[in-house]
Order: C-alpha cells, then sequence, then structure tokens
C-alpha cells in the first residue's frame, strides 16, 4: 500500500551489511539513519568544513517558528508533494536549494504544476539530502542584526552540513560555529530563551551536559534549556516527532493508547511541561493530539507553522486525522489549518520523518518584535490600574509609531477599548494602564505594536481570538458610604455632601471628623492647613464639608459626579448640579495621564500648563511640592502609596493615587 515493500529490501539490504560489519567488531549506530546508507554508518560524524568561533558578542535570540517569516526553506529534489510547494509559494518566498544542474528541471516542475514562480527563489548548492530542518541555518538575531549559528550535523553529509555557510554567503551576514553536534529536527524554541531537545543532545555530546547548557547559552540565548527523555524511543530521537511549540506558553505532546509500551514516557514528559512555568510565568498550556501506535501512520507534531498558517501532515485514518487538525484548530485560534498528505512510494510521510523535517523557515530579518514578558495572569491584588510592560524592538531599525504602541483590552467580556503606551526610560520599554474595571471583573487583552517599516505584530498572534487573561480580587469601592443628592460650592471652594435621607441636616465639624483617626480619606479644611484623616460613614440628617482639592469634579449640563480618593480605591458618586457650578470652567486635568505607576526615581505628568504637584504620603502629609515640572524626581520618597495632586494655571485640579517603589 505504501512503501512497505521497498523499506523491506532496504532493511535485508542494512541487516546483511550488519551481520558482516558484527563479524568484523563493527557495531553500526541505528541512532543515525534517517536514512542513512551503509557507508555513511561507518563514516565519522564530524564535518572537515566546520569552524569553530567564539559565540556572538552580542546578546543572540533565537527566532522561534511562530513568529514572522520572511520565506521557507526546502530542498530539490524534493520530500514533499507538488500540492504543498503550491501552498507554501501562496503568499510566502518559497527558496529552493539545488544543484546547478537540476534548476531547470525544477523550474519546469514547479510551473507544470502551478506553483507561483513569482514567489520563488532558487539557490545553487550541492545536497546530500532534503531533511533541510536538521541541517539548514539557524537563524538568530545578535542585539539587532541577524546572523547564522553553525553547530556540527549529526550526519555524515558533508554537503549537507555546507548549507548554513551557503546561506550566510547568500545574505551576507555573520556565521558562528557552535562546537555541538546537534540536529535541527530536535530543537524547539520560544523565541524568548526557552528550548526544548531531548536527551539525544547530550549522548551525542560525550554525556557532558554542562558544555552542552553552556554553548546552547551563549550561541543561542538558550537558557532554561529543557533537556527530556525520548518518549518515542525509536532510532530518531528528534522532539518533533512527539512535540511541538505553538506558542511561548503552549506545547503540543503526542498521545498514545494505555495499552501501548511508550504510554507512560509520553505521559511523563508531559506532566513535565504541564508543571513547568512558561518564559510569561505560568505552567505550559499541554495540547494532546491522539496518535494510535505501532505502525500506523500518524504524524501529527511533525508539522509546520508559517506565519498564519499551520501545515500538518496526514496519518493513514481518517478519524485520528480530523481530532488532530481540531487539536490545532483549538490550541491556534486565527490560524489557517491545511491538512497535507503524502501518498508517494518513496517519499511518503513516516511517523519519524514528515513535513517538519523537510522544511525550515527563514526569519523576517526586518521584524517587529513584541517582547512583553511581565505578562498579567491569575487573580490580582486590588489595585486601580494594572500597569502592562513591554519592549518593542523594531529590526528593521525604523522608528517606532508611537501613537501605534497600544494595549486592548476588555472588561467582562465588553468591547475592546485601547490605552497607549509611552516609553520608561528603559531601553526599548514602554508602558501602558488597564482601568475601569471592578472587583472580581475578567479582564483580556493584547499588546499592539507598528513601526515605520509598515511592519505590525501583537502579543499574543492573534490578539482578541487568544489574549492574555486575568482577574482582579473582590473589593469594595471604598468605606465611604453616602446618599447624595446635591452638592453646594460655597466662595471658598468647599465641598458640602447631603445625605438626603434627612432634610434637618446637622454638620460634622473638624473635630468629630479627628475622632476617627485613620488614613482611608485624605482632606484639608478650610479651618486648617494641615491634611486630616476622613474614614467616616454619614448618618442620616448629617453632611460635612469638603474642600476641593482632594476631590475631582466632572462639570455636565445637569448632572455631574464626584470623585473622592480613598486609599482602596477611586469612589464616584453620582450628583446634581447646583446653578453655582454651571459658571465654573471645566477642569480639562480629568484625564491627565501620569507615569510611571508603580513609579521609582522619576514621574511624568502629561501636561503643558502645570502650575503646581503636591504629592502627599497616606496619611495626608504633604512630602513633595514643585511649580511649573512635567518631570518630578521622586527618588527620594519612601515605598509605599501616595495622592498626587495637580493643579492646572485655571486653578483646576486632580487627584491620583500612585504607588513607589
Amino acid at each position: 500500500m505504501r512503501k512497505y515493500l521497498f523499506n523491506l529490501l532496504v532493511i535485508i539490504a542494512l541487516c546483511c551489511g550488519l551481520t558482516a560489519n558484527a563479524q568484523n567488531g563493527n557495531k553500526p549506530d541505528w541512532r543515525k539513519l534517517h536514512y542513512l546508507s551503509e557507508e555513511e554508518m561507518h563514516t565519522p560524524v564530524r564535518s572537515i568544513n566546520f569552524v569553530e568561533t567564539d559565540p556572538p558578542a552580542g546578546e543572540p535570540r533565537f527566532v522561534a517558528e511562530f513568529e514572522p517569516m520572511q520565506a521557507v526553506l526546502i530542498r530539490y529534489p524534493l520530500g514533499i508533494p507538488y500540492t504543498v510547494v503550491k501552498e507554501l509559494a501562496e503568499d510566502c518566498t518559497l527558496i529552493t536549494v539545488v544543484s546547478s544542474s537540476y534548476e531547470s528541471q525544477a523550474r519546469s516542475q514547479y510551473q507544470s504544476n502551478g506553483v507561483n514562480m513569482d514567489n520563488c527563489v532558487f539557490v545553487n548548492a550541492p545536497t546530500d539530502s532534503y531533511w533541510v530542518r536538521d541541517y539548514g541555518p539557524w537563524y538568530i538575531f545578535e542585539d539587532r542584526e541577524p546572523a547564522i549559528v553553525d553547530n556540527v550535523y549529526n550526519r555524515p553529509r558533508p554537503n549537507d552540513d555546507n548549507v548554513s555557510g551557503v546561506f550566510a554567503n547568500y545574505w551576507n551576514i555573520p556565521m558562528y560555529g557552535m562546537n555541538l553536534q546537534h540536529t535541527g529536527g530536535n530543537m524547539m524554541e520560544d523565541g524568548r530563551g526557552h528550548g526544548v531537545s531531548d536527551e539525544l543532545v547530550v549522548q551525542e555530546n560525550g554525556y557532558n551536559e554542562t558544555n552542552v547548557r553552556n554553548k546552547m547559552r551563549d550561541y543561542l540565548g538558550i537558557d532554561p534549556y529543557h533537556i527530556t527523555i525520548d518518549p518515542q524511543g525509536d532510532y530518531i530521537a528528534h522532539v518533533d516527532c512527539w512535540g511541538k511549540y505553538l506558542a511561548p506558553d503552549k506545547i503540543l505532546i503526542a498521545q498514545l493508547p494505555q495499552s501501548n509500551p511508550q504510554y507512560a514516557l509520553y505521559e511523563q514528559v508531559a506532566q513535565y511541561f504541564e508543571t513547568t512555568n512558561c518564559c510569561w510565568g505560568y505552567p505550559y498550556h499541554v495540547y494532546r493530539v491522539q496518535e494510535p501506535g505501532g505502525y500506523t501512520l500518524a504524524p501529527y507534531t511533525n508539522s509546520l507553522i508559517l506565519n498564519n498558517k499551520v501545515f500538518v501532515p496526514l496519518g493513514d485514518i481518517a478519524s485520528y486525522n480530523e481530532q488532530a487538525l481540531a487539536v490545532y484548530q483549538e490550541a491556534m485560534p486565527g490560524y489557517e489549518i491545511i491538512g497535507c498528505e503524502n501518498n508517494d512510494w518513496s517519499t511518503g510521510w513516516e511517523n519519524t520523518d514528515a513535513l517538519h523535517c523537510r522544511t525550515r523557515g527563514v526569519m523576517d530579518f526586518d521584524m517587529l518584535f513584541v517582547d512583553h514578558r511581565d505578562v498579567v495572569f491569575g487573580e490580582q491584588q486590588w489595585q486601580d490600574s494594572i500597569a502592562i510592560t513591554s519592549k518593542f524592538i523594531a529590526y528593521s531599525g525604523q522608528d517606532l509609531k508611537q501613537d501605534s504602541l497600544l494595549i486592548y483590552y476588555s472588561i467582562d467580556g465588553g468591547e475592546y477599548q485601547t490605552a497607549h503606551m509611552t516609553a520608561t526610560g528603559n531601553p526599548d520599554e514602554y508602558v501602558g494602564y488597564i482601568k475601569g474595571y471592578q472587583g472580581l471583573s475578567e479582564v483580556n487583552y493584547y499588546v499592539f505594536g507598528a513601526d515605520e517599516s509598515g511592519h505590525r505584530y501583537q502579543q499574543p498572534v492573534f490578539g482578541e481570538l487568544d489574549p492574555h487573561r486575568f482577574t482582579m480580587e473582590e473589593h469594595e469601592s471604598g468605606l465611604l458610604t453616602l446618599d447624595v443628592d446635591e452638592i453646594v460650592i460655597d466662595e471658598e471652594q468647599q465641598f458640602a455632601i447631603f445625605n438626603a435621607t434627612n432634610d434637618n441636616t446637622t454638620a460634622v465639624t473638624v473635630n468629630d471628623i479627628v475622632e476617627n483617626n485613620t488614613d482611608y480619606l485624605t482632606i484639608h479644611t478650610s479651618v486648617s492647613t494641615n491634611p486630616v484623616s476622613l474614614p467616616y460613614t454619614l448618618q442620616p440628617g448629617l453632611s460635612m464639608k469638603i474642600c476641593a482639592e482632594l476631590a475631582t469634579i466632572t462639570k455636565g449640563f445637569a448632572e455631574t459626579s464626584i470623585s473622592i480618593i480613598t486609599s482602596s480605591g477611586e469612589q464616584v458618586i453620582p450628583v446634581k448640579i447646583s446653578g453655582e457650578l454651571l459658571g465654573m470652567k471645566e477642569n480639562k486635568l480629568e484625564n491627565v495621564n501620569i507615569y510611571p505607576n508603580p513609579m521609582r526615581n522619576i514621574l511624568v505628568i502629561e501636561n503643558n500648563e502645570i502650575k503646581n504637584v503636591s504629592i502627599f504620603n497616606a496619611i495626608g502629609q504633604e512630602v513633595l511640592f514643585v511649580e511649573n515640572r512635567n518631570e518630578i524626581n521622586v527618588e527620594s520618597l519612601e515605598s509605599g502609596l501616595y495622592f498626587v495632586r495637580i493643579t492646572d494655571n485655571w486653578n483646576n485640579s486632580v487627584v491620583r493615587k500612585i504607588v513607589k517603589r
């Protein structure tokens, strides 16, 4: 039915060779098949052209398969069907490594099979096999510049092992020689410094695990490096035969029937990742794809992610194929999932060799990288705003679009809204704030950026379809309980808040307030320049006067609100406007932006008409006062909670709560 007869003949020939070799005391390494000739099985794995170099001087970043790709690499003669070649070239550059003597034939075959030749590039170089995943270039960024890391290919195929150098010359970029025996099929990375291989990489490098880890860190920036068992237990020992990174926080792992002898080993690897934190600080989401085991074809983890498409090799059983495609779609919403058949008698898919093995992406050298590493997740302790910090790296060298660095967020399933991000002062780092939620709110968000080269990117990749998510802890909106009908302002700009449950109001004196000496609300009174603390619940029939300095009036036409700032949050109270209010100037500071929060050494206020700024500690003491400044040095302040009162040139004022760390 498939190439079983061919394989049987190969096995018979190999067995004959093995018998003869055993008699001579030579034992071939079956781990190196994939597929080796008998001559290759006796050839040392060492390229005479490999040159070891010092590691990159800059910071290396090994780009992940699911990041933006400018091209995909294959080799001719092909190991993939023309239907897949055609699909790959639809909207991405297809680079074919082909010897000069075969290029004319390759072009003719591509054209006759409907391949988009406008997207095809041919690079002349001799090769020994079509497993370009294993020997193709490992692309990195060294700081902001592209480079290639070469390793000792773990097969004795000198032409294949020279391909990295071919592309270093083709792109005119540096190449670093990492003296490790390794292979692309046994390497997956998340683009943020985490990587996975199975134990083959240690075995093939003299069982010197420390050396392996050090080189992976120094040349590729991989740390931590997850070195797992090989659950498949086959000759190949490649991670792409049983697992795959789908995103920085998602890993796909095959699952076998419980009756299969390898079942427990697969479960052991799955449990490892289910209890291991991803780069974003929480355990990996592990997705399982069912495989029947044995000799039934089901190579589902050996897939290719190429920009917004996922190419999944299909197996023998339709029901397993459908289930595999459904798992990919669940794990990767927004991607186009494409099932790929290959029934060629000589190059069809194998459980140890499928689509991933025979293709390799080429990273976009000009990509925009959004690196929001401090992802907010799980239940958060109450605070009135959540800081979202991200790095934006434009590898194109073009400027970022400052008005297009955004947080998109949705509260409790509502419409997505945006918050602009501004520079923190650290290299490439920006911060924005999510606000407006309540206690027990669920918030979905993603980070978006764009640069002047036209590159756009977001994290997570498909944003609204697959956002980051957190919930806010249960929270009550402050300890002040006010039943308010109207607010009255006298000539001294004092507030009088009335409880409408009793017309016979009695004023609450300052002395009454001071007796409740805690720090939930800080105010200034007309009889003292010193602040007093006001944790107070108005009883029916009572009233109090509060100075306007630490409250915010939002002007309206017939109705408005007053915001009272407490250490447990901001309480907005609807009120009616008395006639005296209608002639007041509108407070233009209501939407003033101050950052960062938490602040460290510098506090920035986005307003060009600042008259003065006062900063009060949690018990109402003024600890800092400045005039006519937008950037305030707060280095001398101790860590803790503060209230910032901002006054503009029209004596409008607003108060913001902020934390110092």
